[in-house]
């Protein structure tokens, strides 16, 4: 695809998203307050965040073998997945702030922006025609059941440790961000302690966590053409880009320092975790074809 045809795709989509996010806060009646900007600076940062995220969605469909209403469901499931499901899970659990029906609201309005988005990237992009499929599209993780079983527990375990570390040593150390949640700084292992008897129950959801990240990690590798290094950078894309990109926008439940925090704690982590799931998703133990072809040459 051409450059110039590619750019014209790209603002099309980012076009589209904006609408679709307009069209959804009043579908849902979120109407958020905010402080008056003259300069536009509101709408230019929606912008921003639109092309971002249709960045990510736009590499994620070329990059793909599949066609049709068969790429338009994986895109919306990506797309839903990473927006709002993930991280509405821990507005659920942590924004205890939030007014009644919030949540919910987030959780409808992420559907209503996904829904036209995906049904509209695809033929935007070019996608719409079924068959044909690249007979590339070999990275896909074929597993045993053992393989798969000390697999999950290796990146459940990372995910716990690189959440739990970028949250402290990033996050933690705002004191805007402490002052917010009402903590206090007493070092990494006495936080951890403090995390095990008051909350028990935030590790057991952290991993259940992980297990979701996973699912749209291997729909993700199914979809795609190409080598394990092109896969996990996409996967490690949508993680860190697709997810926190809307931390770019304000909003009034969370102070600006507070949110700016958490996106570069979430994004670093989430980019990290996102290549790490692709290498270990993809090493060479899930290509039998290249294996059996390099032990023949």
């Amino acid at each position: 695809m051409r450059a110039a045809s590619l750019a014209l795709r790209l603002s099309a989509l980012t076009l589209v998203l904006f609408v679709c996010f307009a069209f959804a806060s009043g579908v849902v009646g979120f109407v958020t307050p905010q402080t008056p900007q003259p300069d536009g600076s509101a709408a230019l940062r929606l912008v921003v965040v639109c092309f971002l995220e249709a960045a990510m969605i736009a590499n994620l469909v070329l990059r793909s073998s599949w066609r049709g209403w068969r790429l338009v469901v994986a895109v919306f499931v990506v797309f839903y997945g990473v927006t709002t499901f993930m991280p509405q899970i821990e507005s659920a659990v942590f924004l205890t702030r939030l007014p009644p029906g919030t949540v919910p609201r987030l959780f409808l309005m992420g559907a209503v922006i996904g829904a036209p988005f995906s049904l509209l990237a695809v033929p935007i992009l070019g996608r719409t025609r079924a068959g044909g499929l690249d007979t590339r599209s070999n990275a896909r993780p074929q597993m045993s059941g053992s393989e798969w079983a000390w697999k999950l527990g290796i990146i459940a375990l990372a995910y716990v440790v690189l959440y739990f570390t970028f949250g402290y040593f990033i996050a933690w150390q705002n004191p805007a961000l402490r002052e917010y949640y009402g903590g206090v700084d007493n070092g990494f292992i006495s936080q951890m302690g403090t995390v095990l008897r008051d909350t028990p129950w935030l590790v057991p959801i952290q991993i259940l966590r992980s297990l979701c990240w996973v699912a749209i990690a291997v729909l993700v590798i199914k979809m795609l053409r190409g080598g394990w290094l092109e896969a996990a950078l996409t996967i490690a894309l949508l993680f860190s880009v697709l997810m926190n990109a809307q931390l770019l926008l304000p909003n009034p439940y969370m102070p600006d320092t507070v949110r700016m925090s958490h996106l570069v704690e979430t994004a670093s982590s989430n980019f990290l975790f996102g290549m790490f799931v692709g290498w270990l998703l993809l090493s060479r133990r899930s290509y039998p074809l290249v294996a059996a072809a390099e032990s023949a040459g």
